[in-house]
């Protein structure tokens, strides 16, 4: 047999270009492991089960060349999460990642503090004139009462539905505008009326030894503060009017996060004669698919799935 020829090239193997990642202002540079390890350790501090060299290495092999550092940081976020199977301590990094990452957010649109995110929404139309106003004529006290730890008792899952449904969005960009702890001392001063009240009920939410129901999260210092859990609704009269009033009514409440109780007892059932047309009824059953359709397309204003629950007498 004949010897292989010799490679060409003084015998050094050609190799991969490295994969580049673009950053925020544009530039792009290599994908560097230490830095993504370093970035990683920041958050580990406490957590002796979590390897931030496994993390750095299956989050670089999901990467493309030209993904952006926004992309990265949510494919760090992404494999510490898919972790969590193997060992729970990964869900405290892959929350703290998803913490850092929403700070990023929330900083690269100009925000440094929490009256300064309370401001910026406000002139976005998200946040009522009380609440703005109350914000401003406290704000040294109330930015000094954030806590930056506190993000820190978030498991992940928690934390990413806070994210994904909690915070609040720019209304085009859909960029979040207040970082997890900026969300509930914002609660908290919807619900106050001195910063000391404020700032106390501020400290029971952030060490999460209580937490009030969702409507008061979702709407507490914006410009619709309803924050009423549940709403019980008497029955509809046997006609149209008045059943096509009802749904109304429950998509109205329903919009701002309100779970329904209806009875529906005074409708007449299947087989009743209509004196009007001299038919028969078809009962309550396409009337009640009726209102499940109108609540599940309001959805609690896009943010969650909305709840009806129908009473009939025995």
């Amino acid at each position: 047999m004949q010897d292989r020829p010799p490679a060409t090239g003084g015998g050094t193997e050609a190799r991969r270009p490295a994969t580049r990642v673009r950053k925020r202002d544009g530039d792009t540079e290599p994908v560097d492991v230490g830095k993504i390890v370093r970035a990683v350790e920041r958050w580990v501090a406490d957590l002796d089960e979590v390897d931030p060299l496994r993390v750095a290495t299956k989050t670089i092999s999901g990467l493309y060349d030209g993904a952006t550092t926004a992309e990265l940081d949510r494919l760090s976020i992404q494999t510490a999460a898919e972790l969590i199977g193997e060992e729970p301590q990964y869900s405290k990094l892959a929350a703290r990642l998803l913490a850092a990452y929403v700070d990023k957010e929330v900083r690269g649109q100009g925000v440094a503090s929490f009256s300064q995110s309370i401001a910026y929404a406000h002139g976005l139309g998200l946040i009522g004139d009380e609440t703005a106003a109350f914000v401003a004529r406290h704000a040294r006290k109330l930015d000094d009462a954030v806590d930056p730890d506190g993000d820190r008792r978030f498991e992940y899952f928690g934390l990413r539905t806070v994210a994904d449904r909690y915070l609040l969005r720019h209304p085009q960009s859909r960029l979040v505008v207040e970082t997890p702890q900026y969300w509930l001392l914002r609660v908290a001063c919807g619900l106050s009326r001195t910063p000391g009240e404020a700032v106390g009920f501020y400290r029971l939410m952030s060490s999460l030894a209580y937490l009030p129901s969702s409507p008061t999260l979702f709407n507490s210092g914006t410009r619709h503060t309803q924050m009423s859990s549940c709403f019980l609704v008497d029955s509809p009269r046997d006609e149209l009017d008045s059943i096509y009033e009802r749904y109304h009514q429950v998509a109205k409440l329903s919009k701002f996060s309100g779970g329904i109780g209806i009875a529906w007892s005074r409708v007449r059932g299947r087989g009743a004669l209509i004196r009007g047309t001299n038919g028969r009824s078809n009962g309550i059953v396409p009337f009640l698919k009726t209102l499940d359709a109108g609540v599940a397309a309001v959805n609690q204003g896009g943010r969650r799935k909305g709840a009806a629950c129908v009473y009939l007498e025995p």
